[in-house]
C-alpha cells in the first residue's frame, strides 16, 4: 500500500526517520532555510518555493502553473515502493493540498470527494490551500470536482500547526491515525 505522510516543518526529521519515507515534497517560502533529510537523496526531494497564499501579495510567491507541473511530474514519477512525505511550514494548507492532489492524480479512478473526506477524517486542522487545489483541478481536467470536493470539507480547525497524519493509497486504503 502506498502512503503519503503530511507534516509541519518542524517535524520533517522525525516523520522521515519513523515512516521509513525515501521521497519528500517540500512547499514553503524560498526565505525558510529547509535542509533536505540526510536519508533522503538529492533525486528524491522537490522543493517548491511558494508562500501559503491564494491570490497575489506583494513580497509573497503565489503558485503557478510551472510550480503545479513540477509538483504532478514528480508526485507521478515516485516508485511508491517507500513511504512519501510532504511538508509545508505548518502542515495545514499547501502540505494537505499537495496530498490531495498526489491522491487525485495518483488515483484517478477515485472520486475527488472520497480523498476529500478521508483528509478531513485523519486530519481534522487541513485547510488545503485553494490556489494550489484549483491549479491542479485544471491541470488533472477535473472540471471543478477537486476544488468542489475541498470546499465541501470546509476549513479545518484553527492551530499553531498541524499533527503528522498518513494518506493511504490504494485500492486497500484505510484511513490511518495520526502519528506521532
Amino acid at each position: 500500500m502506498s502512503r503519503i505522510y503530511v507534516c509541519p516543518l518542524s517535524k520533517l526529521e522525525q516523520t522521515v526517520r519513523e515512516t521509513d519515507a525515501q521521497t519528500v515534497v517540500t512547499l514553503i517560502d524560498h526565505a525558510t532555510p529547509v535542509s533536505r533529510p540526510p536519508s533522503v537523496l538529492p533525486s528524491r526531494w522537490l522543493f517548491v518555493a511558494i508562500s501559503d497564499i491564494s491570490e497575489h501579495l506583494e513580497g509573497h510567491v503565489l503558485a503557478q502553473d510551472a510550480h503545479m507541473a513540477e509538483l504532478l511530474a514528480f508526485v507521478e514519477a515516485w516508485d511508491r515502493r517507500a513511504p512519501m512525505v510532504i511538508h509545508c511550514y505548518a502542515g495545514v494548507s499547501r502540505s494537505t493540498a499537495a496530498a490531495f492532489i498526489a491522491a487525485c492524480a495518483l488515483e484517478p479512478e477515485v472520486p475527488e470527494d472520497a480523498f476529500a473526506r478521508r483528509l478531513r477524517l485523519v486530519s481534522p486542522t487541513a485547510t488545503p490551500n485553494p490556489r494550489l487545489v484549483a491549479l491542479a483541478d485544471s491541470q488533472l481536467s477535473r472540471k471543478g470536482r477537486m476544488i468542489a470536493a475541498v470546499r465541501a470539507i470546509g476549513r479545518g480547525e484553527d492551530c499553531f500547526e498541524g499533527s503528522p497524519f498518513c494518506l493511504d493509497l490504494g485500492r486497500e486504503a484505510r484511513t490511518s491515525a495520526h502519528i506521532a
